[in-house]
């Protein structure tokens, strides 16, 4: 790519980024605010229910999934599978791809949770020390969908045979958003919303990173 063609790409880049922020920021007001009687009723509700099914050892497995969705342990799983298909691949473009998928969904769980405010579900939430009142968005849900949605879309646009099993990547993110709902951390549509927000911006990065990768081979040397 030419000095242009970054320039280029890193503007499209932003604006997306600014673009889905505001669509984010958009919907959490909108649930806790005028539509607010209307989703709080069946979205206390779930969770209700989901916390009227536990177990000890359901309580064990969602610790399992709750893990998966860490911070840390997602950034862990990020940094092997960039610096794995980077060195594979003698490209900087899967390090760059999640190294700007994690910077982004950071950045919408920082602005969003600073100026939305939505108490936790009326439940007892299974995992202590959250902020009572950063319930909207998820960002366990968020980082889930993230790494693993993020490495099965790089996997099977480099590897296209790994196609049939490497989506089974994504259940990993559906388990991370039970075990939040279980844990009474989140209600569904904070979760719904952090897994629209995430693909929307594994869609653009993908498109402005990965899309010249699909074609093209190992790098040439001159």
């Amino acid at each position: 790519m030419t000095t242009t063609d970054w320039w280029r790409a890193a503007a499209t880049v932003v604006a997306a980024w600014a673009v889905i922020l505001g669509a984010v920021v958009a919907v959490g007001w909108l649930i806790t605010s005028p539509l607010q009687s209307s989703v709080d009723p069946w979205d206390n509700d779930a969770v209700r229910w989901f916390a009227g099914e536990r177990t000890a050892d359901l309580n064990t497995v969602a610790d399992v999934g709750t893990f998966l969705g860490e911070t840390v342990v997602g950034a862990a799983v990020a940094t092997v599978v960039a610096a794995a298909l980077s060195l594979w691949r003698r490209s900087i473009r899967p390090a760059a791809f999640f190294a700007l998928v994690l910077a982004g969904i950071g950045g919408f769980y920082a602005v969003t949770t600073l100026v939305i405010t939505r108490v936790r579900p009326p439940v007892r939430i299974l995992d202590p020390g959250l902020v009572p009142d950063a319930s909207f968005p998820s960002g366990h849900v968020a980082t889930a969908s993230a790494v693993y949605g993020g490495t099965a879309l790089v996997v099977s646009l480099l590897i296209p045979r790994s196609r049939p099993w490497i989506w089974l990547l994504l259940l990993v993110p559906l388990g991370v958003a039970l075990a939040r709902l279980y844990q009474g951390a989140h209600h569904p549509t904070d979760e719904l919303a952090s897994l629209l927000y995430t693909t929307a911006w594994l869609g653009v990065v993908g498109t402005v990173l990965l899309r010249p990768a699909r074609d093209g081979g190992r790098p040439r040397r001159r």
